[in-house]
């Protein structure tokens, strides 16, 4: 199970053979309607199929688009949109910015998983290399900010002093494996096993992808740390390019704040601060406003002289306290309340109050009509509408109901 891109990582074109091609299915990674396309078999390939943490490469067979290459035991399975003929010879290009992603991140994560044990005994149970971020499971129920720092200069000065990244083979059986650290081998693995050593810093078992020196790296930037399962710790981490990333993307926001702020970075938390006070206070008063706008609106109701059986409202700002001390107000005994807020065009909320048996019967078909789901008891039906521009048609339907108890109004 050892291929060219793991014999050597840096390779970006490679020349091989179709051995074979076969009708498949891809699902994919966000979900979906699977895709039609073929298992692609090669005598051999410098496109990594995922494993050991790391994901798999993407890359061209000829000028065909490869989607995604797992592992089957000792073959590489790459699947594409197109058939290829079985024999026939082809070109293999890697995306190269993808894999050297996958390399500092992997290499990473060997140097940040082999200092932490040496430094505090913080064994590596796991890892996962995200698309923006990668996480390392450590065997320990805390890892301190003072570690983390300790740490992080430490894997930082192993970067500077350049140390050398080797890969050798051995066999299976070779009494050395048992002096590798290793989280043991799939189930499924044949031939000879890799080791990849980080010169008088590691030696691990691994079939991924890796840098050449340490110096490779750049820069390694912990995150910081989040609990993870079962007593362990999962430390957050960026490798090389990453690190410049998210540098630029602070960058370019901290240049966006600035310019709104009208303040230095160095005041841009205050000022943040000064502004959720402000919006605080903001919407307290924009609360009670509101409130009393609706005492207002359901005293000018009782106030007629024939207050009508069906009193209906709409309107754009307000909330379900709203429309609540709207039917609290008015009562619900004998007039039937269909309230409203929010969006015309866009979903919002509903409440529909009255006499309780009426608002038992009604309710379910209101939230039907307007798109929505709600619920309801004593006399009350609320909920959440994604088609507030049905409005009219429950109105309808209320009068409707109104006439027909009422026959000869």
């Amino acid at each position: 199970m050892v291929f060219r891109c793991q014999r050597d990582s840096w390779a970006r074109q490679f020349t091989t053979r179709v051995v074979s091609c076969r009708a498949a299915e891809l699902r994919p990674e966000g979900g979906g309607e699977p895709v039609h396309g073929f298992q692609v078999v090669l005598e051999d390939t410098i496109l990594f199929p995922e494993g050991g943490g790391q994901p798999d490469d993407r890359g061209l067979i000829g000028d065909v688009p490869v989607l995604r290459v797992t592992r089957r035991g000792p073959e590489a399975v790459h699947f594409v949109p197109a058939a290829l003929e079985p024999g026939a010879e082809v070109l293999l290009s890697l995306d190269w910015e993808r894999r050297f992603d996958h390399m500092q991140q992997h290499s990473g994560q060997h140097l940040i998983s082999a200092i932490a044990e040496q430094m505090f005994g913080f064994k590596t149970t796991s890892w996962e290399l995200g698309r923006q971020r990668s996480v390392i499971e450590l065997d320990t129920p805390l890892v301190t900010a003072e570690q983390v720092g300790a740490l992080e200069k430490s894997v930082n000065e192993k970067i500077r002093d350049r140390v050398p990244v080797t890969v050798r083979e051995l066999a299976a059986d070779d009494p050395e494996i048992e002096t590798v650290r290793s989280r043991g081998l799939p189930d499924d693995h044949v031939g000879p096993v890799r080791v990849v050593d980080i010169k008088d810093i590691d030696s691990n078992l691994c079939c991924g992808t890796h840098v050449s020196n340490l110096s490779d790296l750049q820069v390694i930037k912990l995150l910081g740390v989040e609990k993870g399962k079962k007593n362990k710790t999962n430390l957050v981490f960026l490798t090389g390019n990453r690190v410049l990333k998210s540098i630029e993307q602070s960058h370019s926001t901290e240049k966006a704040l600035t310019s709104l702020l009208k303040n230095g970075p160095g005041e841009h938390v205050e000022a943040v601060k000064r502004l959720q006070s402000s919006v605080k206070l903001l919407q307290k008063n924009n609360l009670n406003l509101l409130r009393d706008i609706a005492v207002l609106i359901a005293q000018d109701f009782k106030s007629k002289p024939a207050p009508k059986q069906l009193f209906v409202l709409h309107r754009k700002e307000g909330d379900s306290e709203f429309m609540n001390i709207i039917a609290n107000e008015i009562g619900t005994e004998e007039t039937l309340l269909f309230l409203t807020v929010g969006d015309e065009k866009e979903a919002g909320l509903f409440l529909l109050a009255g006499p309780v048996k009426a608002v038992e019967n009604l309710g379910p078909r209101v939230a039907e009509l307007l798109g929505g789901k709600g619920a309801g008891k004593h006399g009350r039906f609320q909920g959440k509408a994604a088609k507030m521009s049905r409005r009219g048609e429950v109105q309808t339907l209320l009068q409707e109901f109104i006439s027909h108890q009422n026959p000869g109004a």
